[in-house]
Formats: C-alpha cells, structure tokens, sequence
C-alpha cells in the first residue's frame, strides 16, 4: 500500500465542491486528512433501481479523491438494507424481493467503475451488507433497538410529517436506520458519505459507532441535484441522468434541465471551476443565450462520466438530430419489423415494453414522431413500414429498419 497523501488542493476539493455539511465540523475532518493517518470511508447505495445517476456520481467522484489520496474506500451496495426500505417522505415502500435486488445491483459495479477504480495499488472495495446484516439474530436486532426511542425516531422530518398526514408508519421503518449504523460499526469506519436525504440515518450510525466502538465517525453529507424534470433524482422514480445511460442520451437529458438548474449542474456534476461558472452566470444574468452554457453543462456532464470524446461525439449527435432535424442513421436503433401496421403497433413493437402505451400514443399525437421526415400524428393509420425506413420516437430515438 503506498503513502498517504495530504494534497491540500484534493483536500480542499473533497470538503468543499457539493458538500452540504460536515459532522463533526469541516475543521476536525481536515486535520484528520492532513494528519497523514490512512481513514477508512464508505458509501452506501441501496439497489432500488437498476441504474445509479448522476446524483450518485457526486459521491462517487469523491470517493474517488480519498482513493487518489490514498485512503481505504469502499463502495457498499445496501442488498439487505433494499428490502428492509429506506423509509419514504410519503409512504412506506414496497417490500423488494431478493430477485428484485439482484437484477437492480447487477450492472453496479460497471457503472460506478467509470468513475472510480475496483483495481490497481489501492483498490476500491465492493462490498454487500447482506454478507453481515443476515447473520443477525434477534438478540442482536433487540441490543440494536435498545438505542434508541420512539421519540428520537420521530425527530425525523418525514415521520412527523407521515404522522401530522394521519399516513402508516410501519415498525420495520425504524429498523432502518438501525442496520444503516450497524453497517458502520460492522466496518469500523472512520467516515461515511451520503446526501443529505440520509443526514438522520448517517448521525444515527454516529452515534452508534460512539457507543459501541467508542470512536469518532465523521460524516459528509452530500446536496442533492434535481433531475431534469426538475424533482430529486430518485433510483426508484427512474427519473435522472443515469451511469448506465449512453453518451447520447445522457446529453439529451442533461440538454432538458431548466435554465434555472443550468449553473447548479454544473457546480455538483462536473469539474468546471467555481470561477469560470460564476463568470458564466454573470453572462447569461446579462441577456446571453441559456442555450450557450445548457451546450457546456451537458458536454461537462457527459465528459466526467464517460470522457472527452464520446461528449463531443453527444453533442455533435444533439445538434445534428434535434437542433437541425436530420436523421441519424448511423446511431438508429436496428429493427426487423416491417410490414402493415399502425405507428402505434409499430413503436410498441420496437420500443419492447420499454415505453407504455400510453406514452407512445402522446408521442405521436403531439407530433413527436417521424416517418422518413415526415410527421405522423394518428396512431391508428395503417402504414407500409419497409426496409430502409427511419422512424424517429422523440428528439433522440430512431429506428432503421433493416432488411
């Protein structure tokens, strides 16, 4: 294992770019950097969905830098923790069954390998918290209980507000935040990172790392980025600019983000500094065209995940298809379906399941879909579909019809 590194500038960079709050306070966490001393850290990601976002990319990035410096990471997928449910602001979540968590997490590791290193002279560990969590017994989940109270459970926001609403609050919510801690005690981990939706949960497993390994956890709890329908990206919701997503699309959805969200992306989501971006708002608060820096922010967001080339090859893709209309043939989707049918059953067909019906039929009665460059606004019509055809779903979606 190599030296600990106390770069002040990554330093700088982990405490500072999309941090919300540090616990204890920001000052004691970088003294313990600067100290020389290797930390152990982690993240957790419970698989409630099959695709981590660009949300996660934000923590994911910064474990990345305590890599760099030479630090114990380790990346922990929450494959018990998913079918326990992180409780909801709304309602309680559905159980997860032990098929779903297995298909959710089964691309993780290539996804989050974009970002961060599984190999090499420091390793980011992959590890699962089905492997412990399992083996306890009820003794144990009674002991882990005993820590806590019903009130300090219902200091948390989103179960007073379930309350206040008269909505079900289930038992095995309270569990929760039980495991989530006992994972870092499990791990004995010196830091843990997480946004700021897990803030209660996080302080909760500080305190029972105090308790039980009479140590200090520090705690960096990330912000939040909206997705581009402007809500919180949400795994379950499928709503964000997703890891597993092609460079393509990644642009695409980077480019639906409001004006409003434009200068926030690009502060959490890419590496442009501080400096330039502010210089970039000053800008765009004085008449430029938002268009100018939504093209940067995309590029930048497509750029960290997966490189310089494949954002400049997105970009040239979103101008050429939805600013200028053409065809992309060369990036379409191959199709055998050919024949007589409706636009309707044709898109059902090729799109597999992956949109619904429903979605499908506004698509083409709000003219978002193409024949050869020509729109196609009744779903019923019975078309002739041939080889060689183009049929465009949306701003970026095209399929070709092969022979």
């Amino acid at each position: 294992m190599g030296k600990v590194l106390t770069d002040e500038k990554l330093i700088d960079l982990f405490l500072t770019r999309g941090v919300e709050a540090v616990y204890p306070t920001t000052e004691l966490l970088r003294q313990k950097l600067m100290s020389g001393a290797r930390i152990r850290v982690y993240q957790g990601f419970d698989p409630t969905g099959p695709y981590l976002h660009v949300g996660h990319a934000m923590g994911i990035r910064a474990m990345s830098i305590l890599q760099k410096l030479g630090h114990e990471v380790i990346f922990l997928v929450g494959d018990f923790t998913a079918r326990v449910g992180d409780p909801d602001k709304d309602k309680t979540r559905d159980f997860l069954t032990a098929e779903q968590v297995e298909h959710n997490m089964n691309e993780w590791k290539k996804q989050a390998a974009q970002l961060i290193d599984f190999d090499g002279e420091n390793p980011v560990q992959f590890k699962h918290n089905f492997d412990w969590l399992s083996q306890l017994k009820l003794e144990n989940i009674i002991e882990l209980m005993s820590m806590t109270t019903v009130q300090q459970m219902m200091e948390r926001d989103l179960f007073a507000k379930r309350l206040q609403a008269k909505e079900p609050i289930q038992l095995r919510e309270f569990i929760y935040p039980l495991l989530q801690g006992f994972d870092a005690v499990n791990m004995e981990v010196d830091l843990q990172m997480g946004g700021t939706d897990q803030t209660f949960n996080m302080l909760f497993g500080r305190d029972m790392v105090k308790r039980m390994l009479n140590k200090e956890l520090f705690v960096r709890t990330n912000e939040l980025m909206e997705a581009p329908d402007a809500r919180t990206m949400s795994k379950s919701k499928g709503n964000g600019i997703n890891l597993g997503d092609t460079a393509n699309d990644m642009y695409g959805k980077a480019m639906s983000y409001p004006d409003e969200l434009i200068f926030k992306a690009l502060r959490l989501l890419t590496d442009v500094s501080l400096e330039d971006i502010a210089e970039m708002q000053t800008d765009m608060d004085s008449g430029k065209n938002p268009m100018t820096y939504k093209k940067i922010m995309s590029f930048e967001v497509v750029k960290v995940i997966k490189g310089k080339k494949s954002a400049e090859d997105a970009q040239k893709h979103f101008e050429n298809t939805v600013q200028h209309g053409q065809a992309d043939e060369e990036n379409a989707e191959d199709t055998k379906v050919a024949g007589d049918m409706s636009i309707f059953e044709f898109l059902k067909n090729v799109t597999n399941g992956k949109e619904s019906a429903s979605q499908i039929k506004r698509m083409i009665e709000q003219g978002g879909v193409e024949l050869n460059g020509s729109k196609i606004i009744q779903p019923d019509i019975v078309t002739t579909f041939s080889a060689g055809d183009v049929v465009k779903f949306g701003k970026r979606k095209f399929y070709k019809i092969c022979e």
